[in-house]
């Protein structure tokens, strides 16, 4: 789950140079086909239909592969990297209680555009089947709130709109959420799931659990 892939492509900038490309394609192999053919069946219907001559259309088929290949490396080039930190901390609870606190990056050279956010929690003990759907901060809000937790004092979520997630070269994250001992005593699980849409129109999804490694030893908790 805790990967990124790649959800949708531009349909103007990667599905219209594909079509361009195959039709071009076809219409080498038609004008193929009719230049080894003789003289008299090229006379019949339809092999009397000429497309295209064969020196243009070499060259807006060398064009059509070129814009491809550059469309494909230049993708690659301003993909972003999705990223996630999480440590213990202090700051953003009431009273100063030690916090998770879980942050997103983006560590690829170009900036992307939050398209979507959503959360899912799932609380310790629930049936995963039976797990509250995906959901906005306010509605995943709602479920921690009726299982009897409290906004501000054990937990709190940043609401994400459509804003540029900037890529860094380094770790400064963007805060996503900070979470009590309680809270990660009692949510077995919460889930974020952010689509970024990049440069050249194509969206990535990366989906996350902000409490993995929360329950881990291996961290230093601040005294409260």
């Amino acid at each position: 789950m805790d990967a990124q892939r790649r959800v949708r492509r531009s349909p103007l900038l990667f599905t219209v140079p594909i079509v361009l490309l195959v039709l071009l394609t076809a219409v080498l192999g038609w004008e193929a086909v009719r230049a080894n053919m003789s003289a008299a069946a090229r006379a019949e219907w339809p092999w009397r239909l000429q497309l295209l001559d064969m020196e243009p259309l070499g060259s807006l088929l060398a064009v059509a592969a070129g814009a491809v290949l550059a469309r494909a490396q230049y993708a690659r080039t301003v993909r972003p990297a999705l990223g996630w930190r999480a440590d213990w901390t202090t700051g953003h609870l009431r009273g100063g209680v030690p916090e998770w606190q879980v942050g997103l990056l983006n560590g690829g050279s170009h900036t992307v555009v939050i398209e979507a956010y959503e959360c899912r929690a799932l609380l310790r003990g629930e049936d995963p089947q039976h797990a509250a759907p995906w959901t906005d901060v306010q509605g995943v809000a709602e479920v921690l709130t009726g299982a009897g937790l409290t906004v501000g004092e054990d937990f709190q979520l940043v609401t994400v709109g459509r804003f540029p997630l900037v890529g860094t070269g380094s770790y400064e994250t963007t805060m996503l959420g900070a979470f009590s001992q309680r809270f990660v005593d009692e949510v077995e699980a919460l889930h974020i799931r952010v689509r970024v849409s990049d440069v050249v129109g194509d969206s990535h999804e990366r989906t996350l659990d902000a409490l993995r490694g929360a329950r881990s030893t291996a961290y230093q908790r601040p005294a409260p």
